[in-house]
């Protein structure tokens, strides 16, 4: 008789059964929470997922609107927080290519100019850094030495 706990199954010892292989004191077991785990690394890695980055509190709710120095020209509005979507968006892509960069088949040099150029780009966006409500998900540029 054998049943199923917690993802485990159990063998009566009478059963009958073939031995294929046998293992002496080994246990091969995973939880179902190592396999989340790993799968929520992996796609962090690896995929255009994304983990949900706060708004400021001063811009929840907020509208950017762009406004034309030609006054008869409408304005272009967007919520604020579609705007910073959008944003943590092109954060995130920037990410997965940094990772894809480093597991790529490219000399290190190539693969250390285009890290160098991504750090230019994360400096290019610095400006929107006061819409984050966590410092440490801010765009970081080149630092000062």
């Amino acid at each position: 008789m054998t049943f199923i706990d917690n993802g485990l199954e159990t063998i009566d010892l009478d059963s009958d059964f073939e031995v294929i292989e046998a293992a002496i004191d080994e246990v091969d077991t995973i939880s179902l929470f190592e396999v989340e785990s790993s799968l929520v690394k992996i796609l962090k890695k690896w995929s255009d997922a994304s983990e949900i980055v706060p708004i400021s509190d001063k811009y929840k709710g907020g509208t950017l609107i762009l406004q034309p120095a030609d006054t008869s020209l409408k304005s272009y509005d967007i919520p604020i927080d579609k705007f910073f979507h959008k944003i943590t968006m092109v954060r995130d892509r920037l990410r997965v290519m940094e990772q894809r960069i480093n597991a790529s088949d490219l000399d290190e040099q190539g693969k250390i100019d285009l890290q160098q150029y991504i750090t230019r780009i994360y400096g290019s966006l610095t400006s929107f850094n006061v819409l984050f409500k966590s410092k440490n998900q801010q765009f970081v540029g080149q630092r000062s030495k």
